[in-house]
């Protein structure tokens, strides 16, 4: 005779079964995301040069950071590079989605292709657009035919660093759309063509209400990236001209590592966290009454 098992211990034998499942991932979670969070924390109430003692200094790190302009300064830039670059790549890579999205030959290559740029090195990126926009030899001055200090001239380096980002970023935002407008059911598509929804009409009122799951995502990720955005910056004008590229990121790196004061750098990175936090939650709360997850 088969033994029953009761109905409890089988609950309880399930939900072990399930934490055993998701230990590795609660593992990684908390080595990779909760421990240097922690740390972080911990190294903002501290003073270190990184080469002698650690000393407790309570709340002097934070009260020198929130006071000081320079910090302020470079998080008015990032907002700069945030809504110069989320924008533009969305808008092209959904302009470029619209296009690999038609089922044809070589589809496959072209997203490969369109999605080259993201899959490289940011640095080895930003050192090939140091070439194109080199003010004396560069290609891009060859090409126009006079000169222009694309990445010294305070009023147009963020702007050519936004360029360079954006160019990175839109074939990995059109992948995604791509994956959005092909999970439309055709029949929607085809009654709205019935109705008379073709062309824009078809995009506006159709496409994009359908892809708002997709627009959150890749929203929600740029602007975190942009916030995050250190390699190609460092690669192309190391902060200046000026300071006018100085992001947050290439901040906390100057803070910890060239004025060895990594509890400064820890506070930074505790005031950045709790700012795309908040921008997140902003994000989805908008995105959240205006979505639907089923067609």
């Amino acid at each position: 005779m088969n033994r029953v098992v009761p109905r409890d211990r089988r609950t309880l034998a399930q939900i072990a079964t399930s934490y055993a499942l998701l230990l590795p991932s609660l593992i990684g979670v908390g080595v990779f995301l909760l421990v240097p969070i922690a740390v972080v924390l911990w190294l903002s109430l501290h003073s270190w040069n990184l080469l002698g003692p650690i000393e407790f200094t309570g709340l002097d790190n934070w009260r020198s950071v929130l006071t000081d302009r320079q910090f302020g300064h470079s998080i008015l830039v990032t907002l700069a590079l945030t809504a110069l670059v989320v924008p533009a790549q969305t808008v092209l890579g959904f302009a470029v989605a619209a296009l690999l999205a038609r089922r044809g030959r070589g589809g496959t290559v072209l997203r490969v292709v369109y999605a080259l740029p993201w899959m490289c090195a940011p640095v080895a990126v930003g050192v090939v657009w140091q070439w194109i926009l080199a003010p004396t030899d560069g290609a891009l001055n060859a090409l126009l035919g006079r000169r222009i200090e694309w990445l010294s001239d305070t009023a147009v380096a963020l702007p050519a660093v936004a360029v360079v980002i954006v160019w990175m970023n839109v074939g990995y935002v059109a992948l995604f759309f791509v994956a959005g407008i092909r999970a439309i059911p055709g029949e929607i598509l085809d009654a709205g063509a019935l109705d008379g929804a073709t062309g824009w009409r078809r995009i506006r009122w159709l496409i994009l209400p359908l892809l708002r799951p997709t627009m959150f995502f890749v929203l929600a990720t740029g602007v975190l990236s942009a916030f995050q955005t250190f390699d190609t910056v460092y690669a192309l004008t190391k902060g200046g001209p000026d300071h006018h590229t100085d992001v947050v990121a290439m901040r906390m790196y100057s803070e910890a590592f060239q004025a060895a004061q990594p509890g400064r750098a820890a506070v930074m990175a505790v005031v950045v966290f709790a700012v795309m936090v908040v921008i997140t939650v902003v994000q989805h709360r908008y995105f959240r009454d205006r979505t639907s997850y089923e067609y």
